[in-house]
């Protein structure tokens, strides 16, 4: 497994499917069943990813753009973040 940075690229494996409702949303991995709930900033978090095309960094300077937050403490929490999702194949790092 490739170790997670700011300038890493992840991407949603095609077994993952993603639905959101009132500003939260579910992870499911079909292939797996790992099912994975996301608050409002994991649900943010996953639509910059998509939009960003996985690129973290692009993400992480759109959280900086949104967030009223330290940036290193943004990087911190995103990064953990992904790698949690990682670690639970619901994204792939390549």
């Amino acid at each position: 497994m490739a170790a997670i940075m700011l300038d890493s690229l992840v991407r949603v494996p095609e077994d993952v499917i993603f639905r959101e409702l009132d500003g939260e949303a579910v992870l499911l991995n079909l292939h797996t069943g790992i099912y994975f709930g996301l608050d409002a900033v994991g649900t943010r978090i996953w639509q910059l990813v998509e939009l960003q095309h996985g690129s973290i960094r692009a993400v992480w300077q759109a959280m900086v753009d949104e967030f009223d937050a330290q940036p290193e403490r943004l990087e911190q929490d995103l990064l953990a973040f992904v790698r949690e999702l990682n670690g639970s194949g619901l994204l792939t790092a390549h």
